[in-house]
């Protein structure tokens, strides 16, 4: 059955060896009550650890029904253990809480048996053990013979050939252990039962087989059967624990123990709700710095915003805008809300007043003004400031002519001066302040946006230029197919010249992607700019390397019909029901609160 051959155990520890056993030869088999003894330190609890499996060795081979075990890893020894080995130990080493019943059970629910398959066996084991009249009795409460009855009933539960057992009298009284001997030697009749003690007289009476150890050697092996018959070796098919016996387990380990369950009960308690409580004190910050703060992307962060497109991005119909404001509790539409999001600049000519927001059309502006009057011409506009916000805006800004910037060049626009009438206050504004243009400037700011959220490239010549190499500006003195370029530009083309060139313009961003065909039909230069485009020559080294076409055809590159929008919500409560009636309309949805 175990056989070893020329088997050592050693310790390493702080660079130093010791020796558990040294060179052991001893061949054990089913029938045999091996009894192993010696005094302390002499190797034989060393040498049961090593036949059990629970402990490794270093030199030699050890066999199992033949099959050599050196090459063995964790798992290969677990699974032997598994398979053929049951132990007693000395200290019991039972579930206190469970009943006599409840501890043999445990092993066999652990290996795969199912309940209602299991009564009838162990109660024939705990019948063999003499502990019927104690079944319900929770372990706490038995003597320390009856614990190691147990103990022997639970091994038994497992069927494995081998039985170990250190020590197994120890901590008993001399009635006791001679019980627990008596029951050892019945089990080793169909078993192999080796044990481990000190005790030589206590067991020689009842041992088939004595061995005896010193310092780490089998100082005297002697075989005491008066008859030997080879007994077969029979091993069981384990299986793992089912998902009904570990929920099962799981339970009856909750409730087993009331006070331990009640303080379990209390900690988890506690500590769920500091976690709910840590939680819910997060998403409320988080909420606050989403109402009053900003990002990168968004600079109206306002909580009853929500921003839309379509999933398949295709541009918004004016069916689906109409469809949009009549939704119940949809208080405004913004069809063009990238103006919600881009930072517009307006300064003096000459001594620097500057002031930054975000825009809008003068024909969406309602109410009245703090200072001043509403416009009334088209060039007059109209800014809201925000009271959530430093802003240095009083009324001496009324009566100022200020330029606007343009997003793509970087420059004041100084053909279009913008006379500033009136100034209101309010703490809805989500930037600076909201700025009221005409609706020619928020045209060509929308163009000038779709450029900034566009890769823009130009073929020209047989080579690839970008944006930032050769701006594109719209021009209505260049005729639709046509496009001027500068002067400096020709030393791309042969033989320095240009005209007829092609250039193939091309725009894709995330929603479109679109491209404009023009030829060069004329250059422009420092002393012909103003008569040939409508710029003063002081302005020429601005727009010194751009392509000017015709505005139309900028128009439809750039000037595309709604993709995206926005609509603000009448309050945070009808956010969710409204998400829900734009998902029904296939909107795709972004929500500020998130």
């Amino acid at each position: 059955m175990i056989e070893l051959k020329n088997v050592s155990k050693f310790y390493y520890q702080n660079g130093m060896i010791a020796s558990g056993f040294n060179k052991v030869n001893l061949k054990l088999d089913i029938g045999e009550f091996v009894v192993i003894t010696g005094e302390s330190g002499s190797g034989k609890s060393t040498l049961l650890n090593v036949i059990s499996g629970l402990d490794s060795y270093e030199e030699g081979e050890m066999y199992i029904n033949g099959e050599e075990t050196s090459h063995y890893t964790e798992i290969d020894f677990e699974n032997y253990r598994r398979k053929y080995i049951g132990n007693i130990f000395q200290n019991f080493n039972l579930v206190n809480s469970y009943t006599v019943y409840q501890n043999i059970e445990l092993v066999l629910l652990l290996n795969g048996e199912k309940k209602k398959n299991v009564k009838k066996k162990i109660l024939d084991i705990i019948s063999t053990v003499g502990l019927t009249k104690f079944k319900n009795t929770k372990v706490s409460k038995l003597s320390g013979g009856q614990k190691q009855r147990v103990a022997i009933a639970r091994a038994l539960a497992k069927e494995t050939p081998v039985i170990v057992a250190d020590e197994p009298t120890g901590n008993l009284d001399k009635k006791s252990a001679e019980q627990i001997m008596k029951l050892l030697h019945e089990i080793s009749k169909n078993k192999l039962v080796v044990i481990v003690t000190h005790n030589k007289e206590q067991v020689e009476q009842y041992a088939t087989r004595l061995i005896q150890m010193h310092d780490g050697k089998i100082l005297e092996d002697k075989d005491l059967r008066k008859d030997k018959k080879e007994i077969k070796v029979e091993t069981k098919k384990y299986k793992n624990i089912t998902i009904l016996n570990k929920i099962r387990l799981g339970i009856r380990n909750t409730f087993n123990i009331i006070p331990k369950f009640l303080l379990i009960f209390l900690v988890f308690t506690f500590i769920s709700l500091a976690l709910v409580f840590e939680y819910t004190s997060f998403k409320k910050q988080e909420a606050d710095l989403e109402i009053s703060g900003g990002n990168f992307i968004f600079t109206n962060n306002d909580p009853t915003r929500v921003i839309l497109k379509k999933y398949d991005n295709s541009p918004i119909t004016q069916e689906e805008i109409d469809k949009l404001s009549k939704l119940e509790h949809v208080k405004r539409v913004v069809t063009d809300d990238v103006f919600l999001d881009t930072y517009i600049e307006l300064s003096e000519e000459t001594n620097g007043y500057y002031i930054g927001g975000i825009t809008s059309s003068i024909n969406l502006f309602e109410g009245g003004v703090d200072y001043g009057r509403l416009p009334e011409n088209e060039n007059e506009i109209v800014i809201v400031a925000s009271t959530l916000y430093y802003a240095p805006i009083d009324k001496e800004i009324i009566g100022k002519t200020l330029y606007y910037q343009n997003l793509v060049t970087y420059e004041l626009e100084k053909a279009r001066p913008l006379t500033v009438v009136g100034i209101s206050f309010s703490d809805e504004v989500h930037a600076e302040c909201e700025i009221y243009l005409p609706d020619d400037i928020i045209e060509k700011l929308k163009s000038q946006i779709n450029i900034q959220y566009s890769d823009v490239e130009f073929n020209f010549a047989n080579k690839i230029f970008s944006i930032n190499q050769y701006r594109i500006v719209p021009s209505n003195r260049v005729a639709s197919g046509q496009a001027y370029i500068s002067d400096n530009m020709r030393y791309l083309c042969h033989e320095y010249n240009c005209i007829n060139y092609w250039i193939n313009i091309k725009a894709k961003n995330l929603y479109y992607e679109d491209k404009l065909d023009v030829v060069v039909t004329n250059y422009y230069k420092n002393d012909n700019f103003n008569a040939l485009l409508g710029y003063s020559n002081e302005d020429f080294v601005y727009y010194d390397y751009s392509v000017f076409v015709n505005d139309k055809d900028y128009s439809k590159l750039f000037d595309k019909e709604p993709y995206q929008m926005s609509v603000f919500i009448e309050n945070e409560d009808k956010l969710d029901d409204t998400l829900s009636e734009l998902e029904k309309m296939n909107i795709h949805t972004l929500n500020m609160r998130d």
